[in-house]
């Protein structure tokens, strides 16, 4: 038991949190760490992120790769995830998670739907998976090339990479976002 003191006529109460539709949202990761998996054997990337534009603003989506993990498929599958993020936002070689941090994509969700939880054979929730990300528009990368490679020397001046154009005002952008226009 703990003691506290707390006058709840003052405060709203939390609303419950609706499953988000399908879609593609904005984000941007603002927290991440290392944490063992559940059976202790291995280590998973726990990433939050922040939905940084649109109705639903704010609200709060989460990640788990888990880069070390008995099952090779398991860690097969978060390192094509871990690379998606990092092209997605621009940093190809990454030495600390921090660099992927407040840094712009688009993630794809979807709704898993109820089902029976093959391990323990109970019925789950319905709720929002993750099905990757992609770099939000006008986003590029160059990716560096391995180290073992030498690169290439053009014959011809390269062209100067297009700049990057700053936001627009909200007022004189278009009504549809740039992550929900067609190609």
């Amino acid at each position: 038991m703990a003691q506290i003191t707390f006058d709840a006529s003052s405060v709203a109460p939390e609303a419950p949190r609706e499953l988000l539709p399908p879609d593609r949202y904005p984000v941007q990761i603002v927290q991440s760490e290392m944490r063992a998996t559940k059976a202790g054997d291995g280590q998973m990337l726990w990433i939050e992120m922040d939905i940084i534009d649109g109705p639903y603003r704010g609200r709060k989506i989460w990640d788990q790769l888990n880069l070390v993990n008995r099952s090779e498929i398991a860690q097969e599958i978060a390192q094509r995830r871990l690379s998606a993020i990092c092209h997605a936002v621009g940093q190809v070689q990454v030495t600390d998670s921090q660099q992927l941090h407040f840094k712009p994509m688009l993630c794809t969700l979807k709704v898993e739907p109820a089902g029976i939880d093959r391990r323990t054979g109970q019925h789950k929730d319905t709720h929002n998976k993750i099905t990757g990300y992609q770099p939000m528009a006008g986003t590029t990368i160059t990716p560096r090339p391995p180290a073992q490679m030498a690169p290439a020397r053009p014959t011809t001046p390269a062209p100067a990479p297009a700049p990057v154009q700053p936001p627009r005002p909200a007022a004189a952008a278009p009504a549809t976002p740039p992550w929900r226009r067609q190609g």
